[in-house]
């Protein structure tokens, strides 16, 4: 096993946190981008966010066959499969000439971004030990984060600038660039050992997970609060470029650095635990994300960014504790139950646009509220359902605890 502070921890550790910061960054490229794509195609909000949602649906989707032809082919292959083909994705969608030729250009862009998605964690797991992983994890999550960041801001300030399709370009060579280092540097697996015929357990794993209402309950509040948290984000760029306050694009894609209270509040849930419920946390996450899009309704700029600031900080809150709950209450196949937690949440990423966009598009922020305090709702009722079902389990050790922290991922 690599051992922490070697050379070839080094370069596992690089390598990987490359891969998934160019991974986040093609994913989110184009959501700063919609405003202005809906006056280049002359389509609706709603029509246009097929663009960003495209994606995310098909990443959602292909996150466990990625990981199960993993089995066989290996970690490695799978990733730089993935990688490679981001770059040539890209540059073909320069040659659509239609909305349609490009959100399916970016659904083959989700299908190449769940090939590295899937399983980047688990190369980790096999080839590096604890210790080494323990602090491996803690670089991706940055990546994930700073690659999700990156991606929005490029592509807003490009966009403005000098249009969509120099920064699709850009994006492109950055790409083909990052994908050449991870090549280069990503060794070669020495502890994956090939495993044929692993559909049949992987179906039967994801039977089990879905029949327990303690993992379908957080995973389906996991997909509320991105639905929520993700799209909030979205129908703010709408409103910034609208009248009365007509920021550009580039200005606009600003907002996106209020990610980083979600950052500090992620971190904040392991001290929470040490005290509290995990699923008193959820609540109290969804709470203050609610009360971020209540703030956001004030029409100044100030308050907008101070709502999404507190949007950003709950529900990285509630993320953080409902991906931890689901790996560390799996009874077996912890990896699957991981990605299926993905499934959802990405899913629910790519549907609550339609929703909170279409009354973004009819009512402004009023119906925003309106629309989205349904869903905050809903995630109410599942964590309250979620807290009856665990008072009926026993209390999860310490060590447990401590070890699903070790593979939580951020946005």
């Amino acid at each position: 096993m690599i051992e922490l502070g070697t050379s070839q921890y080094k370069r596992v550790t690089i390598s990987l946190a490359l891969g998934s910061f160019i991974v986040f960054c093609n994913l989110y490229l184009f959501q700063p981008m919609l405003p202005y794509m809906a006056n280049y195609f002359a389509v609706s909000e709603t029509q246009v966010n097929w663009i960003f949602a495209a994606s995310t649906l098909a990443l959602s989707v292909c996150l466990v066959p990625w990981a199960v032809a993993s089995e066989s082919i290996g970690r490695r292959r799978v990733m730089l499969i993935g990688l490679l083909a981001m770059p040539a994705i890209g540059l073909t969608m320069l040659l659509t000439n239609s909305l349609l030729s490009l959100v399916i250009c970016r659904a083959l862009m989700g299908v190449s971004l769940a090939a590295f998605t899937s399983v980047a964690v688990a190369y980790m797991v096999e080839e590096l030990s604890e210790k080494a992983f323990a602090h491996a994890i803690g670089t991706y999550i940055a990546a994930n984060s700073l690659g999700g960041i990156s991606g929005r801001i490029l592509g807003g300030t490009l966009t403005d600038a000098l249009g969509w399709q120099l920064a699709v370009v850009v994006m492109a060579a950055l790409s083909l660039l990052g994908t050449a280092l991870v090549c280069y540097w990503l060794p070669i697996q020495r502890h994956f050992k090939p495993q044929k015929g692993m559909l049949r357990y992987h179906n039967r794993a994801l039977i089990s997970h879905l029949a327990n209402p303690s993992l379908r309950l957080a995973m389906l509040i996991g997909a509320v609060n991105f639905a929520l948290f993700v799209n909030l984000y979205s129908v703010m760029g709408f409103r910034l470029v609208s009248a009365p306050h007509n920021l550009p694009i580039g200005l606009a894609s600003m907002i996106f650095l209020c990610y980083l209270a979600g950052t500090v509040s992620s971190k904040l849930t392991a001290q929470w635990k040490q005290y509290n419920h995990p699923v008193d946390g959820m609540i109290l996450g969804a709470a203050i994300s609610l009360l971020g899009m209540l703030v956001a309704y004030v029409d100044h700029l100030s308050f907008m960014i101070f709502g999404l600031l507190l949007v950003s900080f709950g529900a990285f809150f509630t993320h953080t504790l409902a991906y931890a709950w689901v790996s560390q209450h799996a009874k077996r196949a912890k990896a699957t139950a991981t990605a299926l937690y993905l499934v959802h949440y990405y899913i629910g990423g790519s549907l609550g646009g339609f929703f909170l966009i279409y009354c973004w598009q009819h009512g402004g922020w009023a119906w925003v509220i309106v629309g989205g305090s349904g869903l905050y709702a809903l995630m109410f009722s599942l964590t309250a359902k979620l807290k009856r079902q665990s008072k009926a389990q026993p209390k999860t050790t310490k060590t447990a605890i401590l070890g699903a922290n070790k593979k939580m991922e951020a946005p």
